[in-house]
């Protein structure tokens, strides 16, 4: 049964909010960056989530900023709300809670400005209690601290009562690593919204952990000798998936693979990690090479006469047997739309060229300057594309 709140300054009852805050520093001090997000605490919709880096500063600073930017964005939702503030920083709790001395400066001044909302808040009729939390119970503003430090922004209103985050827990996720062999997957995510932008679809591509042959330095496409991860790719892949299951923090996303071995078995390890269901799609394959298939690299690129050089910078030239660059786009490109089109949150494990083609697409890149793009086996690229056709890459070839 939920509880009313106490009734305000206008006689309503306010609202019952949780603030989650984290904030971290690369070497304290070091490269700092804090997160929040507000939640209604009788629904679980995720209402606002702010994230900002610090430059140079301590943890503390980075924790204390945090709670700031919680309580700002909760005051924002509703003045007099009733607030939970939960943080795994039992320093800024007890002291924030008049338990613990404040002894540094830095401190003092930020524990001033987080009481002058606390006052705010209490002087519209609501309140703000603080809670301690393990850090396993702080993924979500964890992962924006950590957005955070890696130099991004997020500033995100998910549009108050109208814009409950219904997406489904992960409880009500698909059970199970398994590989099917279909064109698509089926768990339901409607997404959040962005003030004037609509629903925002996220995707995480990943490039597939390596094989034999990527360590030999050897060409291997579509149509090929098709070979598994190796012991490396198999570490890569485990990687990938802890790193995408933290910053999902508990969200639900299908994944998506090619239908080539090592972006299956990549591809199985991250849904085993987040507690997924992994489908292939052939679409996402990688770039059909014909007779070149299996050729180590730098002896294609010491024989002029075959072309590998002209591949590179001519779009339409193609191997013999095998696809252009073009001919990689016609059917990715339409690939990457249906995906969009399911909405939600999707991990897609793909390939070197196909990665290549959507960023170039996505990006609006000639050959030249696409070829600067860094895109390292295992290697994740975040994609945020919005309904009224904006695309935002919040990182590109994290490792």
């Amino acid at each position: 049964m939920s509880r009313p709140g106490r009734a305000g300054p206008s006689g309503r009852p306010g609202r019952r909010l949780v603030v989650e805050a984290d904030g971290g520093s690369r070497g304290n001090p070091g490269v700092a960056g804090f997160g929040a997000l507000v939640r209604d605490a009788e629904t679980g919709a995720l209402l606002a989530e702010r994230a900002e880096p610090l430059g140079l500063a301590s943890n503390n600073v980075a924790e204390y900023t945090g709670l700031i930017a919680g309580l700002e964005a909760a005051l924002a939702v509703d003045e007099g709300a009733h607030i939970e503030a939960r943080m795994d920083s039992k320093l800024v709790v007890e002291q924030m809670s008049g338990r613990w001395k404040i002894k540094h400066e830095d401190m003092r001044r930020l524990a001033l400005e987080a009481r002058d909302l606390v006052q705010r808040c209490r002087a519209a009729g609501g309140s703000v209690t603080f809670t301690w939390i393990p850090r396993e119970q702080n993924k979500a503003a964890d992962a924006l601290s950590n957005i955070a430090m890696d130099g991004e922004s997020v500033d995100r209103t998910f549009g108050g009562e109208a814009a409950v985050d219904d997406l489904p827990t992960v409880e009500e996720a698909p059970e199970g690593p398994g590989v099917t062999e279909t064109g698509g997957s089926s768990i339901p995510s409607p997404t959040p919204r962005g003030p004037g932008r609509g629903a925002v679809t996220r995707v995480v591509i990943v490039r597939h952990g390596v094989t034999a042959f990527t360590e030999e330095g050897r060409l291997d496409g579509r149509g090929g000798a098709d070979p598994s991860l190796s012991t490396a790719g198999q570490a890569q892949a485990a990687a990938a998936g802890r790193a995408i299951g933290h910053l999902l923090a508990g969200r639900p996303a299908r994944v998506v693979t090619s239908s080539l071995a090592r972006a299956i078995e990549t591809g199985a390890a991250i849904a085993e990690a987040i507690g997924a269901e992994a489908c292939a799609d052939a679409d996402f394959d990688e770039q059909g090479f014909g007779s070149w298939d299996g050729a180590l690299i730098s002896d294609l690129l010491k024989d002029p006469e075959r072309g590998f050089q002209r591949m590179r910078v001519d779009g339409s030239y193609a191997a013999p047997g095998g696809e252009s660059r073009i001919d990689l786009a016609a059917r990715v490109i339409p690939a990457w739309e249906r995906l969009l089109a399911e909405g939600g949150t999707t991990i897609l494990v793909s390939h070197r060229m196909v990665i290549f083609v959507l960023l170039a697409h996505l990006l609006g890149l000639d050959d030249d300057k696409a070829w600067r793009l860094a895109i390292a086996p295992g290697s994740l690229t975040a994609v945020e594309a919005w309904e009224n056709g904006e695309i935002q890459l919040a990182f590109v070839n994290r490792t």
